[in-house]
């Protein structure tokens, strides 16, 4: 068995200087513009989760700290439970007109 080769070689060849240079990661950042309120063009519509309605307001384009102030701000006037998740913000039963009022006083477009 001492006379047998192994078909492959353990190792590396490390004899340049580009062996040890660590490849740059490219980063890619999303650029999402930030628009005043009056040149959104917000979509609402309504989900049924767990037999219970989810109000969907999409898409808004804020920063996320401008977006959770608005959400506080319209789950404080609604009185109801919401989040904010990317885009969009999401609040707990059926309460579309509120909201689309609420949106309007503040600036806020809506399609259709």
């Amino acid at each position: 068995m001492a006379d047998k080769k192994a078909p492959f070689t353990i190792g590396s060849s490390l004899d340049c200087i580009q062996a040890w240079e660590m490849e740059e990661e490219k980063s890619s950042v999303l650029t999402c513009e930030f628009k005043e309120p009056c040149k959104h063009l917000l979509v609402m519509h309504m989900e049924k989760r767990q037999g219970k309605p989810v109000s969907i307001v999409e898409p808004f384009f804020l920063g996320k700290e401008a977006l959770s102030t608005l959400c506080s701000q319209l789950k404080k006037k609604l009185g109801s439970g919401g989040t904010c998740k990317d885009d969009r913000l999401e609040f707990q039963g059926e309460c579309r007109e509120k909201l689309k009022v609420l949106l309007q006083a503040q600036g806020f477009r809506f399609k259709g």
